[in-house]
């Protein structure tokens, strides 16, 4: 079986790989688990030395690595360069911070010394998706592999490339060898990797049919998931919001990554008396979007990742639009070469329509007017994702508390737009997963929580 990479501004195959036959993905399993037994007893200075080699690799090489993602998925290769920054980030944050953040716990009992130590599991399956190829991985690995895991990725097979070339990162920062591998390997070969005994735990960032799977064959083995699956985050602007600031801030939301994104904003909750004019302002800062080339130095919009994916999202906007939507800004798909889709914006939208009740991965905005906070609230968590949200007011005081106390989320950003960051922990509730990633939250996923008792 052949994985190819294709290239989705021009169509053209950009490489081909042959599919890993289940013996030899067995072999490389059993090899990381044998890499894994050597690096548990390492220091986390001695971990953190190859880590951070790692990150310099990565910012050294970043442009190269860049286009690579902007040649096998579209990204602008300006954000590519931001999505390494951010993986070198987060190698240096583990490596300072882990023994911190595994560090043994002592608890007051009857014994003569009882503590809580984190151990790790062994072999991780990461099975990741192709809209950030580098972020994803590092996102976890970095975090896995400083508490002692070891790794074995199978990426999206849009981008095997990003997938090799991550493999290369650890192999050029001398981490141990078969400690982290790739698995050139399709979608249904999963199951199998999921079985291998020597495999601890299972990573998922997917699409909730792809984490149900992955839950439903993890659970049967026993097996310890984290899921992190799709979202349709809600930003609420609220009737005292600044509306420069909010069109702002929602525009930013909407376009990272060209509107892929599971945190990316999908539905904007807007009070009915300042709809017109939050409009207005959405409007001017949606069409500034430079859409083009991700090669070239000034687009922010590249294509959309494949051609089969944009023209789900256009029956989706269709759907909306027929259903009795208002097209404002878009919704047309362009001529020419290239799987491009403009900058969107779809007002009057309400249950019942695709812009409503899916998650729309790509750059189109929903516009949802409400009469009130209330409404807003209720609009915010009638979902069933529950991955980030956002609250637009000047009121930063009740802002907080419908923050933190009212919206059904694994977070939620007041006057700013929702991303993910290495000291907070990211990940959702109820169709968007469970289990989080990063942070002291996210180490201590992949790793036995261990009771000692000394009498």
């Amino acid at each position: 079986m052949t994985i190819q990479a294709v290239n989705p501004m021009t169509g053209d195959v950009i490489a081909s790989y042959t599919a890993m036959a289940p013996e030899v993905v067995a072999v490389i399993v059993d090899k990381a688990h044998g890499a894994f037994t050597a690096w548990r007893r390492l220091s986390f200075a001695e971990r953190a030395t190859p880590m951070r080699a790692a990150a310099a690799i990565l910012r050294r090489n970043s442009y190269d690595y860049a286009a690579l993602m902007a040649r096998e998925m579209g990204k602008p290769v300006k954000d590519g360069m931001a999505e390494i920054g951010k993986c070198a980030d987060a190698c240096e944050f583990f490596a300072e911070h882990a023994p911190a953040f595994l560090s043994p716990e002592p608890v007051k009992t009857d014994a003569r010394k009882s503590f809580v130590t984190f151990q790790p599991l062994g072999v991780v399956l990461a099975v990741m998706p192709w809209n950030f190829p580098f972020w994803q991985v590092f996102r976890f690995a970095a975090p896995a592999l400083m508490a002692g895991n070891a790794g074995v990725l199978k990426h999206a097979s849009n981008v095997p490339g990003s997938a090799l070339a991550i493999e290369e990162v650890f192999k050029q920062a001398e981490f141990p060898e078969h400690l982290f591998r790739t698995l050139m390997i399709e979608s249904r070969g999963v199951e199998a990797v999921i079985a291998h005994p020597r495999v601890a735990a299972v990573t998922l960032t997917g699409s909730t049919g792809a984490g149900r799977a992955v839950a439903s064959k993890a659970g049967e083995m026993l097996k310890k998931t984290v899921l992190e699956l799709g979202g349709s985050d809600p930003y609420l602007v609220l009737g005292d919001a600044d509306l420069d600031l909010a069109a702002k801030v929602c525009t930013k939301g909407r376009m990272v990554n060209g509107g892929q994104s599971c945190i990316a904003a999908k539905r904007f909750i807007v009070v009915e008396s300042v709809r017109k004019d939050f409009e207005a302002r959405f409007l001017a800062e949606m069409a500034t979007v430079t859409m083009g080339d991700p090669m070239a130095e000034g687009t922010q919009l590249g294509p959309q990742a494949r051609h089969d994916l944009r023209d789900e999202l256009h029956v989706q906007v269709e759907g909306s639009i027929a259903k009795g939507a208002r097209l404002l800004l878009g919704g047309k798909i362009p001529s020419g070469p290239g799987a491009f889709y403009p900058p969107t914006v779809l007002t009057d939208v309400k249950p019942g329509m695709p812009g409503y009740d899916e998650e729309l991965f790509g750059p189109v905005a929903a516009i949802i007017p409400v009469a009130g906070e209330a409404e807003a609230i209720a609009a915010a968590n009638d979902s069933v994702f529950g991955l980030g949200a956002a609250v637009l007011s000047r009121d930063l005081e009740r802002a907080e508390v419908i923050a933190s106390q009212f919206i059904d989320s694994g977070c939620v950003f007041v006057n700013a737009a929702v991303r993910s960051d290495q000291r907070l922990p990211f990940g959702g509730v109820k169709d968007s997963g469970y289990g989080r990633e990063l942070s002291a939250y996210g180490i201590r996923e992949f790793v036995n929580i261990k009771s000692v008792y000394i009498a």
